[in-house]
């Protein structure tokens, strides 16, 4: 599955380094108990997802009649809607599926002109995501796609192209749904968008991909049994105390999490997300920072080393020794490239990534690092579920609710009023 670890120091020393012990140890008994907490009252419904649970069978069901109607599936969701799906089938690409899934969860005229040139109507399918069934961006898209299959010539079988996934009751988006006959599959209505990626929001992208629902789940799983079971040394447990330790005593107010793998790019704005809208409120919050290894240790990494000392540095890294294409060695010592010589892309990685967090060590600054043993379901599983788990116990030390996001209404409110004052 996946380990953490402080380098070659112990979590004991860096915390005696950094002088936050107490608070450290006081956290640490905190985020146990709220922890024991959870696990006893079942309060964690986004990790309730089981690989044998009652919606498995639907998600599969309607993945293969997806798969069966299209080459090209259109993911209409913003934010939770499709940033957990983007992060799951990222490792998808390894294994080439049998439908091209797109997904357009920043709402721009451009970008979705350019997407209609380039497919054909006839064999793309639309998987409209909204769990409140009201998001302004998801219902535009889906008035335009409607309108480009109809002009396709397919007004006919015009509900065959669509799927739904929303909250049941009256909303926008579930009327749509009915009226043209498509399917409809229930959003949990006790799961946040942002903590949905294990539920069918972002599993049946997944099972269209050609990746294991299955798999995903039980890698949540082994995950959550372990944060019950031992939540003193659970990674989502340190992490947590950690954090608010950092936060609280040294004015630590930024998160960075930096994967040295470009198939988990797309977790780190995933992660963004989670972070930024379970715990920005009432003035307290720490800010996620996104980067990728190596190529922002020619971007950001100046920052990390020589600016404010304000970030907890959390590195991802899968093992890649001996991965990849090998350098050719007579090639690279014609050039004087001996330490390349014979060294495989992996070899390169692994000591970059290594060499950047001893660099920021030596800084002073605070670097954990997650070292996942493969790009597996179920690695990516549990480490959806570890971090969703250290979001949560984070927002209980910090004293903020996770699970909601009152400050963005007012500006859906706005957007409404003013495309409403627009003249027709």
């Amino acid at each position: 599955m996946f380990s953490y670890s402080f380098g070659q120091t112990s979590l004991e020393s860096q915390l005696e380094a950094f002088g936050i012990t107490e608070a450290y140890d006081r956290n640490l008994e905190k985020a146990v108990s709220y922890a024991k907490t959870l696990s006893k009252d079942d309060l964690l419904p986004f990790a309730r997802q089981r690989h044998d649970g009652p919606d498995v069978d639907p998600i599969a069901k309607a993945a293969d009649r997806i798969r069966k109607s299209c080459d090209d599936l259109i993911v209409l969701g913003t934010g939770g809607s499709s940033l957990g799906a983007q992060a799951a089938i990222a490792i998808a690409r390894f294994n080439k599926g049998p439908v091209r899934i797109h997904t357009p969860d920043s709402l721009c005229p451009f970008e979705m002109d350019l997407l209609f040139k380039e497919l054909d109507t006839a064999r793309t399918h639309v998987l409209a995501i909204s769990k409140s069934g009201t998001t302004a961006e998801t219902l535009a898209q889906l008035l335009a796609c409607r309108a480009w299959i109809e002009a396709g010539q397919h007004s006919d079988n015009l509900g065959d192209h669509f799927t739904f996934i929303t909250e049941p009751g009256e909303r926008p988006l579930r009327t749509y749904g009915e009226k043209l006959g498509s399917p409809i599959l229930d959003h949990p209505t006790d799961v946040g968008g942002r903590f949905s990626v294990l539920t069918n929001v972002g599993m049946l992208p997944v099972a269209v991909s050609g990746l294991s629902v299955e798999k995903f789940r039980k890698g949540a799983e082994e995950v959550c049994a372990q944060f019950m079971a031992q939540p003193e040394s659970a990674t989502a447990v340190v992490g947590a105390a950690l954090t608010h330790s950092l936060y609280q005593e040294k004015g630590i107010t930024q998160v960075l999490v930096m994967p040295y793998a470009e198939s988990l790019r797309a977790f780190t704005r995933w992660h963004g997300q989670l972070w930024a809208e379970s715990l920005g409120k009432d003035g307290i919050g720490t800010t996620p920072i996104r980067a990728i290894g190596p190529v922002d240790q020619h971007s950001q990494l100046q920052l990390f080393l020589d600016g404010p000392n304000d970030k907890f540095c959390t590195f991802i890294t899968v093992p890649s020794f001996g991965k990849g294409p090998r350098i050719d060695a007579a090639e690279a010592k014609a050039y004087g490239l001996d330490y390349m010589a014979n060294r495989t892309i992996g070899d390169t990685v692994t000591c970059q990534s290594k060499a950047t967090q001893e660099t920021l060590r030596k800084k002073g600054r605070t670097v954990r690092e997650i070292v996942i043993d493969s790009l597996s379901e179920e690695n990516l599983g549990g480490l959806f579920v570890s971090f969703m788990l250290e979001t949560v116990v984070t927002a209980h030390l910090m004293g903020v609710n996770a699970f909601d996001q009152p400050a963005v209404e007012e500006g859906k409110i706005l957007t409404r009023q003013y495309l409403s004052d627009l003249p027709e």
